[in-house]
């Protein structure tokens, strides 16, 4: 295991805590520290901030929406399963009808239909709703020959979208805008917010005063904010620019919603009177989102959004709840199955890799800490009983950046070999009919952080298999999707997430090739996981002051993590706590100082105990933050890696 740091502070420097702020932001190149620390209102935020060109393009959806309006024709507002597309779709199918628009909002069925948009899908529409436009919600910017289909139809389709595009955009489609520094539902929030200025603008001044125009002021500063950082935080955007601005605003926003579905999907998770972050948007609260289109139809979480009915949203919250625990069950299931069918001994010998010895892929010795342990420190409390075990798998926060020891499988070193001895290949593809394909991306998402490849689940769908294929740090696996299409029916998504479909003929060559390629793409170099930190720093330098200063860095999360330390100290105690003696606390200092020592909480690592001895030198990456106890403050560190 590597430990890689940005920049490294040496025990004689003289830095105050602001200097060390200012370092971290230089480092992540930061480059409008003002912006960054106080960014600007959402409110604030126009298409034309991120594409000159959207301003005429804006402009001729207005002259299209002016006159569909005067004709009351419809408008569909089709809109993804997910989290990103729910939040979005809720937002711009919600603006289009409290402004008087003729609308309905349309989900695809994730197993009928499929992502984004389809050929049945659009039928569907047609023949249900005879819209006059179509406007999309986080997908589209692939959808080339669908949007060709509907235009033939006479369905012009507005395009609002945040994937990676492919070289060739829809050239059928009536305007695009594709905005990658957001989620879908931030590109929505800013295209509905620009619609409502514009028609309130055109508006005489007695119909500004009406309640839905008022609902939609209010719902644009607290609500819809709410909804769009939930959307971004869920996919998985940066948090950095203008995705920083909503997802702050919006965090801040939620203790002001005054919808009934916020709410209840607050208390169903236990979050009423909370402060809410990103990893409460991303552990708690997307989940429930997206467990619906997951396991069932995704409508019911859009409902649940915009429900106006305290009784109705009870109910749908409470189903969510319920699906969201179904949902629970089913992965844990399905990735012990794909674990073993990965680790299947047989399966393992059939790859063509390089098979190393188990000594080949440990970590260097003086990479870890000394396993002699103290008798005298191990004697401070009862072990008697305790066999050491590897720590359970551990899901990371939305704001970790670094990579956990898994268990039992050995991390560093050129090959990484599972204790049964099988080689992993660099590119994990496991196919089943099994599973669920709701849930593939949370397989694939699983086995790729537990065995650091990138990797592909592929189930049957239908006439046709869907797969998803979830990534690593570096390796753009919607690209690497993209260099294969020959084989596949369509795919999309981002640089480290995407999704395809594929004909069950061409399944045997897809992988013969997609093996072969990634062989040659990944380096060893590639595979072997690093563990990154922002300084590294003498334990001296942590104090309170810098805590309060790193506060300010908030929102944390993807593309803006909580600032990471790594430090060689000095081990003045360690002891197990918890109710099922389950953790581990340090007490560090400096080493050769008389430094007031620093305490740290190694969570579901007692098992390192015996390990440990007073005066040992450690290396150790940590965050740091504070504990309140018995109305007192005191600071501590969160360790990462010991």
């Amino acid at each position: 295991m590597k430990i890689k740091y940005l920049a490294e502070i040496r025990f004689e420097q003289k830095l105050s805590s602001q200097e060390i702020v200012d370092l971290i932001l230089s480092k992540r190149k930061i480059k409008d520290k003002k912006n960054f620390l106080n960014p600007p209102s959402p409110l604030n935020l126009k298409l034309v901030d991120f594409r000159k060109s959207y301003e005429k393009s804006f402009d001729k959806v207005i002259k299209l929406l002016k006159k569909i309006k005067e004709k009351q024709q419809m408008i569909i507002v089709y809109t993804d399963y997910d989290a990103d597309g729910i939040t979005g779709g809720a937002i711009l199918w919600e603006t289009l009808y409290l402004l008087g628009f003729k609308t309905m909002p349309y989900v695809p069925h994730r197993k009928n239909e499929g992502y984004g948009f389809s050929i049945q899908g659009i039928d569907n529409v047609i023949s249900k709703y005879h819209p006059a436009l179509i406007i999309s919600v986080d997908h589209g910017i692939s959808a080339a020959e669908k949007i060709s289909y509907a235009k033939k139809k006479g369905i012009p389709i507005i395009v609002t979208d945040h994937h990676l595009a492919p070289k060739k955009l829809p050239k059928d489609a009536f305007v695009i805008f594709h905005i990658p520094a957001l989620s879908g539902a931030g590109v929505a929030y800013i295209f509905a917010k620009e619609i409502f200025e514009r028609f309130k603008s055109l508006t005489s001044n007695s119909s500004l005063l009406t309640t839905n125009y008022l609902s939609l002021f209010t719902n644009f500063s607290y609500d819809y904010l709410a909804l769009a950082a939930t959307g971004i935080v869920a996919d998985l955007v940066p948090l950095i620019g203008p995705a920083r601005s909503i997802v702050k605003f919006g965090l801040d926003a939620f203790s002001n919603v005054s919808r009934v579905g916020i709410k209840q999907i607050l208390k169903q998770a236990g979050l009423e009177e909370k402060p809410i972050t990103p990893y409460e948007i991303g552990f708690m609260i997307a989940p429930r989102i997206n467990a619906v289109g997951r396991l069932e139809h995704a409508i019911d979480a859009l409902r649940l959004l915009c429900t106006n009915s305290p009784e109705k949203a009870f109910r749908l919250a409470e189903h969510l709840g319920d699906l969201n625990k179904n949902r629970q069950n089913l992965v844990e299931k399905s990735v012990k199955a794909a674990r073993e069918m990965l680790l299947n001994e047989k399966q393992a010998q059939q790859a063509n890799f390089y098979s190393a010895t188990c000594d080949e892929a440990l970590i260097k010795k003086q990479d870890y800490i000394t396993l002699a342990g103290n008798k005298n420190l191990a004697a401070s409390v009862n072990i008697s009983n305790n066999k050491t075990k590897r720590a359970d798998l551990q899901t990371p926060t939305c704001d970790d950046n670094i990579v956990q020891e898994k268990d039992s499988i050995a991390l560093g070193g050129f090959a990484k070999t599972h204790a049964s001895g099988i080689v992993i290949p660099k590119l994990v593809i496991l196919i089943s009919n099994h599973w669920n394909e709701g849930i593939i991306g949370l397989i694939a998402s699983k086995i790729a952080d537990e065995f650091y490849r990138p990797t592909i689940i592929i189930t049957k769908s239908n006439n046709h298999y869907k797969g998803s294929a979830r990534s690593i740090s570096g390796f753009d696996i919607t690209g690497f999707l993209r260099s294969l299409k020959k084989y596949l029916i369509d795919v999309g998504g981002h640089a480290q997430a995407a999704g395809f479909t594929i004909e069950e003929k061409q399944l045997k060559d897809f992988v013969k090739f997609a093996q072969k390629k990634a062989n040659k793409l990944l380096t060893e170099k590639d595979l072997e996981p690093i563990t990154k930190a922002d300084l590294k720093i003498p334990i001296n330098f942590i104090n309170l002051s810098l805590y309060k200063l790193l506060t300010l860095l908030e929102p944390f999360g993807i593309g803006n993590p909580r600032p990471t330390f790594y430090s060689e100290a000095e081990l003045v105690d360690a002891q197990i706590f918890g109710k099922t003696h389950t953790h581990l606390k340090l007490l560090v200092k400096n080493p050769d100082s008389k430094s007031t020592p620093l305490e740290m909480i190694y969570f579901n690592k007692a098992d390192l105990f015996p390990q440990l001895a007073r005066g040992q030198t450690i290396r150790i990456v940590y965050s740091i933050n504070l504990n309140r106890w018995n109305g007192k403050e005191s600071l501590r560190g969160i360790v990462r890696i010991v």
